[in-house]
């Protein structure tokens, strides 16, 4: 009691302050929010942070703890009021030794301030270290400095490494991790009885430069920019033009452009000096997030829902954290305020949707020869149904009823509809005429043709021509071939001002925020107002302690099954920290110091002895270290969703292997496409060979995806993935065994080994093993087969029927019951547990 008399009579100094006030703030947090408790949008494990107040102003007003916030919350009576808001409440003495602190001017010591943050920063917020590679022992195992790291901690733990792959499983481990499909019978021959020196090095190099090394590496990036063919939401609209996105990033990782350019053009391509239009279709990457078309929604309610949503997905790709968890309030765990996220948000506040012309080499002059023509007949259908007047009296009730809504509903109903589905509506229909562009002019025309508003829709006789002409339009486009378009992003003229949304409602703005970066983290220091291009350089400056290990950890994910940071998607607080902090940040290092190249890191992963161990699972390890952390062996890894297509249809001689292009359809089971809402989904079958393309290619509904694709855990393309979940599922079984690809693939299968192969038996055998395995079956297996083999025979010679449907191509000496046999046999090939499953 004698301390709380001295603070009464006024004997508190500022030293007492980290003695007695600090451990009441400390409590006052317990049953909160963790040690980034919320009021106001204060920290109070940060004593600045108090004094200066947060977003609903100051919660300490020095000298008057009467008129304090703070004192009026913890001595309160009123639930949902008083804090803390549970667990024990702060007793009077408590509260009064933060009244007389207040009173007497609330002062702080300077290193407490400056000393508490760095408390509960997590390690990925220290800068990244350049670390040495440690000494070892067995030096006769290592192979670059990687090994180095990862042979230290195995001999400090008493643990031998693996020995390495046989050339066999190496080959196709490092074919399908780089180029994501596996090595043909030539390519395995060929290296496996290479026996110079650099045979291994010369096979990763290839694999680098092929270009399907882009198709590979862009999959996994479309997982975190969460692309799809479509909006989303109940209508889910087809964005015809996504592809020219994908095509993009397949083409910069080809070129190995280095990740900070790579990540400044997809942020902020648009305002760059003299920008490219390569460097415009970069920001594709900001067009992925859903849009909500239906009419009943609050526009306002989905612009903030897409810009939160660029904004987690910058806070998921690049700085590896759960920024989203501040919208709502201070992150309960890492060091990031609610102002921070909004300040981070303010970045894309500003961003408008724009489409435009991206053609592809060889397109512009077919479409400068057609153009003139299609000019001329869209001109004359306009003229023969007199569209320009009707739309001249249709535009001024739309602009009357974006500036006076609430007169005349109907017209209100138009507008809602108009916002929907068309982007920057309001802007577009408020352009004087004469200031639009072509496509604004045919954007605005061709929605009015469909949605000639209420007045028009009284006249039946005037209805009935719109629809006339709604016909002649869409014939005519279907004859035109125009320029391919590109989905992108601009810079509003306009700035829009950000408002904290209080608890994270976006009808609810707290005080306006200027654009800004997590102050947890090296400032951004820009002279003036930051734009998302001051954003993108700050994200691979050398201050940026998290992007180099964010990305490099992914890398090394992608290739050992998980990542030295095993949540790739949490370097905060609530993640798990490295297994190797030395090795990442050697890694990270390695990655900057090398101009960011993409391909310098991956070569230099793969060419590890580490990356080269056996993945078989040794008994000694199975308890001490079952999920190797270690790394005293490599993985088996089940292929993802796209790559086991890929592998079916390459094996069986399918697989069309352009680069780049428009998605495709493959055939679809009955009864999905109708789960779309309103029978609006149509999955117009590929029939040509382009339904043999690859799974990155696939048209991603998002309302009803490729049943594939689900099935094998491909992700929901709602927000940023970085990390597949692998399950085994019966349902999986079955898609293999009996989906329309994969028994078209054993049926192609089928045909190679008939053709291909010597006539008997055997040798069809020892063919399907090294066309699908790329080695030879051992004696057990190829007795297994061959008995198999006879089996289906011998039910198909029952069923000659079903023989003749299951294998259709009549070849010239060949038995038809055999021949179905032969697709029996492929099936089970292409479902063995070796060819789902990389070593």
């Amino acid at each position: 009691m004698w301390k709380y008399f001295v603070f009464a009579v006024g004997v508190l100094s500022a030293q007492d302050f980290t003695k007695d006030v600090q451990p009441i703030f400390a409590k006052r947090c317990q049953g909160c929010h963790g040690p980034a408790q919320q009021m106001a949008g204060v920290r109070f494990d940060d004593p600045e942070a108090v004094l200066k107040g947060g977003y609903s102003g100051p919660i300490v007003v020095p000298g008057k703890s009467a008129e304090s916030k703070l004192i009026a919350r913890v001595s309160s009576e009123k639930k949902g009021f008083f804090m803390p808001p549970v667990g024990e409440r702060l007793s009077a003495a408590e509260i009064g030794v933060l009244t007389t602190w207040i009173d007497q001017g609330a002062k702080v010591p300077a290193q407490s301030a400056k000393a508490a943050p760095a408390k509960s920063a997590p390690w990925s917020f220290q800068p990244i270290r350049r670390v040495t590679p440690p000494d070892v022992r067995n030096r006769a195992w290592v192979r670059n400095p990687i090994d180095n790291f990862v042979l230290a901690k195995l001999e400090a733990e008493g643990v031998e490494p693996s020995p390495e792959a046989n050339r066999t499983a190496l080959i196709r481990r490092v074919s399908l991790d780089l180029i994501g499909l596996p090595p043909t019978p030539r390519e395995v021959e060929d290296f496996v009885t290479d026996n110079r020196a650099d045979a291994y090095e010369r096979l990763v190099d290839r694999l680098l430069a092929s270009p399907h090394y882009g198709e590979k590496w862009t999959r996994l990036w479309l997982d975190l920019a969460h692309y799809a063919d479509s909006d989303g939401y109940e209508k889910d609209l087809v964005r015809p033009w996504a592809w020219r996105y994908r095509n993009w990033v397949i083409a910069a990782i080809n070129s190995d452009m280095g990740y900070d350019r790579f990540t400044i053009e997809q942020l902020a391509g648009d305002l760059l000096p003299n920008a490219t239009t390569e460097q415009r279709v970069a920001t594709g990457f900001q067009r992925t997030v859903l849009v909500n078309r239906e009419a009943g929604v609050d526009r306002k309610e989905d612009r903030f829902e897409q810009t939160v949503n660029r904004a987690n997905t910058v806070g998921t790709v690049w700085l590896g954290l759960t920024v989203g968890c501040a919208q709502c309030h201070n992150h309960k765990f890492d060091p990031i305020l609610q102002k921070d996220y909004y300040q981070l948000t303010a970045f894309f506040n500003n961003v408008e949707e724009a489409d435009i012309d991206a053609p592809l080499p060889g397109e512009i002059g077919g479409y400068l020869r057609a153009r003139p023509q299609y000019d001329r007949d869209r001109a004359e259908i306009l003229k023969k149904y007199n569209i320009a007047e009707l739309q001249a009296q249709w535009e001024p009730h739309m602009r009357e009823a974006i500036d006076h809504p609430g007169v005349n509903l109907e017209w209100d109903f138009s507008v809602t509809s108009f916002r929907a589905m068309v982007d920057s509506a309001a802007k577009l229909i408020q352009t004087e005429p004469a200031k639009r562009t072509i496509r604004q002019q045919d954007t605005l025309t061709n929605y009015f043709v469909r949605n000639p508003g209420p007045e028009f829709a009284k006249d039946k006789d005037l209805l009935a021509s719109l629809k006339e002409a709604r016909a002649a339009l869409e014939k005519l486009d279907a004859s035109f071939t125009p320029l391919t378009q590109a989905m992108t992003i601009a810079e509003s003229a306009t700035p829009v001002p950000t408002h904290i949304a209080l608890r994270g409602d976006f009808r609810s703005p707290g005080i306006e925020v200027p654009p800004g970066t997590l102050s947890a983290l090296p400032p951004l220091k820009v002279s003036g107002t930051p734009t998302r291009l001051d954003l993108a350089h700050w994200l691979v400056s050398p201050e940026n302690p998290l992007t180099a290990r964010v990305a490099v950890n992914r890398y090394w994910q992608e290739l050992f099954g998980k990542g030295l940071v095993r949540t790739s998607e949490d370097f905060g607080m609530q993640g798990e920290k490295p297994t190797h902090p030395e090795l990442l940040d050697w890694l990270a290092t390695e990655f900057r110091d090398h101009g960011w190249s993409r391909k310098h890191i991956l070569k230099t992963i793969v060419m590890s002895a580490a990356y080269r161990q056996s993945s078989h699972a040794r008994k000694e390890l199975l308890t001490r270290d079952p999920d190797n952390s270690l790394l005293a062996r490599q993985v088996r890894l089940r292929l993802p969703a796209e790559l086991l297509r890929d592998s079916a249809l390459e094996a069986s001689g399918l697989l069309d292997d352009e680069i780049g292009g428009r998605s495709v359809r493959p055939p679809l089971p009955p009864g999905i496409a109708e789960l779309g809402y309103a029978n609006s989904v149509k999955w117009k079958e590929d029939t040509g060979k382009e339904r043999y393309r690859r799974g990155l290619y696939i048209h991603y509904q998002r309302t009803t995806p490729y049943p594939q694709l689900t099935n094998f855990d491909a992700p929901e393309s709602v927000v940023a993935c970085t990390r597949r979940e692998r399950s085994n599922t019966p349902l999986q079984a079955l898609n293999l065994l009996n989906d329309p690809v994969f028994l078209e693939a054993a049926q192609g299968l089928a045909l190679r080994i008939l053709k291909e192969a010597p006539a008997d038996e055997g040798s069809r055998i020892d063919f399907a093993f090294n066309v699908c395995l790329g080695r030879k079956p051992n004696e057990r297996e190829k007795e297994r087969i061959a008995k198999y083999f006879d089996e289906q025979a011998g039910i198909f010679a029952k069923d000659r029927d079903s023989a003749a449907k299951l294998f259709s191509t009549p070849l010239e000496g060949v038995d038809p019951v055999k021949a179905a046999a032969w697709v029996g046999v492929s099936r089970v090939m292409l479902n063995l547990d070796e060819f789902i499953n990389r070593e």
